[in-house]
């Protein structure tokens, strides 16, 4: 699709507010395409009012401008990551993706109503973002279209990148604050912040470079540990630091402060794999996210079994890259999801852990009705209803297929008979 096909009609726009959607916003009018603009409020921290989002993308030609209150769901994907575990690549909470995820399930059923048949986005053709709009929306909303002006060549043609959209607006005088300079690109969102281009794609730049917006650095980090308990019950987390927690962006809301304030979850480094096939770096922040996470963690070793810890790995990571590819919506991901909110319903218990200069580390966990760790049991002294004696037996046993694999010549460096 281009920008010719959509002459005289109406087209639903995905719009944050920066340069990108200033630029396409107002390029589109220009070309006689009604631009209805939605804005997500995904409680980012990098607008404080997003009226005046609003305000901005209607100065730049919107013919209407929506503001779509999104926080509670965007609350409600992060509870079911750190439920499902599901760290991209072993440390990115997918903070982005969920919000791709939240925001087209929030702004359908409005565009729906109104009767726009294409849904456009701002996401470059080198990213996920791109892949994540277009499959979600698919999936939810198979006759809905999916325009993408960096995948239009009339937009490549007058858009090589930001410094022409930077001339371009102040040619126009659209209310954009943008500088060809920018260090590096920030995409915000109650989950977290995610930090990547500029000054980021090299690779001798540090982690460090980023200036913290969720909290502090490590090294700046207070100087006492603090202690945290978070409560669990259903897999929700119901009380952080002592605070109850309701809803779910009143949650986050108090485990970003409290975590951030020590460092955790801040200026994370990701060489990582993009779907598109190239390697991107990214440094992110989601203090709130790994600190429910990783409490979460501790409390799922005291209840998985070997063979339900290897399901459970199995699924977290399924579901990681189903999110991060923007699958997220498909039929396996609803059957990893049922098997995520089945092992949920035991996942109750209270977890304290140490926040330190960055780092959490375990203290206790309590009342946890579904346990399996039995401390009588696990005891190298006596008690407990496990017998010492009864692992002779067990023993045994498995030493007839480990000496039959040693005689019949399968374990390299067995000792010859004597």
């Amino acid at each position: 699709m281009n920008v010719e096909d959509l002459r005289g009609a109406t087209i639903a726009f995905c719009a944050s507010g920066g340069l990108d959607s200033c630029t396409i916003t107002h390029w589109l009018t220009q070309h006689d395409v009604r631009v209805v603009s939605y804005t997500a409020d995904l409680g980012q921290n990098d607008e404080s009012d997003l009226g005046e989002v609003a305000e901005r993308m209607r100065a730049c030609g919107a013919a209407e401008a929506v503001v779509v209150p999104l926080r509670k769901e965007m609350g409600e994907a992060g509870i079911a990551a750190v439920q499902a575990q599901a760290r991209y690549e072993g440390g990115y909470w997918n903070t982005t993706p969920l919000a791709r995820y939240v925001t087209v399930r929030g702004i359908l059923p409005l565009v729906r109503q109104r009767g726009i048949g294409v849904l456009s986005h701002g996401s470059t053709g080198r990213g996920n973002d791109q892949v994540r709009f277009q499959l979600i929306t698919n999936m939810l909303a198979p006759d809905v279209e999916v325009y993408a002006p960096w995948r239009d060549q009339a937009f490549l043609d007058a858009f090589g990148g930001r410094e022409e959209m930077v001339a371009y607006c102040a040619e126009h005088q659209l209310p954009v604050v943008a500088s060809k300079q920018a260090l590096y690109s920030t995409d915000a969102n109650l989950l977290g912040l995610t930090h990547e281009a500029g000054e980021l794609e090299s690779l001798s730049t540090p982690a460090n470079f980023v200036e913290p917006g969720m909290g502090v650095r490590a090294v700046e980090a207070p100087d006492r540990p603090r202690q945290v308990t978070v409560r669990f019950d259903k897999g929700r987390p119901t009380a952080v630091d002592g605070e109850a927690a309701t809803a779910a962006d009143q949650v986050f809301t108090v485990a970003n402060q409290v975590a951030g304030a020590h460092g955790v979850g801040i200026n994370l480094h990701l060489v990582e794999n993009r779907f598109v096939g190239i390697k991107s770096r990214g440094i992110y922040e989601a203090p709130g996210m790994e600190l429910l996470g990783t409490a979460y963690g501790f409390l799922l070793q005291t209840i998985l079994d070997r063979r339900a810890r290897r399901i459970f790995d199995a699924t977290s990571q399924y579901l990681a890259e189903q999110l991060y590819q923007g699958y997220g919506e498909d039929l396996g991901s609803h059957l990893a999801w049922a098997a995520v909110a089945q092992l949920s319903e035991i996942a109750t218990g209270t977890v304290t852990v140490e926040l330190y200069k960055g780092g959490i580390s375990f203290v206790g966990a309590s009342d946890i009705p579904h346990s399996i760790y039995v401390e009588e049991d696990s005891s190298m002294g006596r008690g407990g209803e496990f017998d010492h004696k009864d692992s002779e037996g067990f023993v045994r046993v498995l030493g007839v297929g480990a000496r039959a694999a040693a005689r019949r010549g399968q374990v390299p460096g067995t000792l010859a008979e004597r």
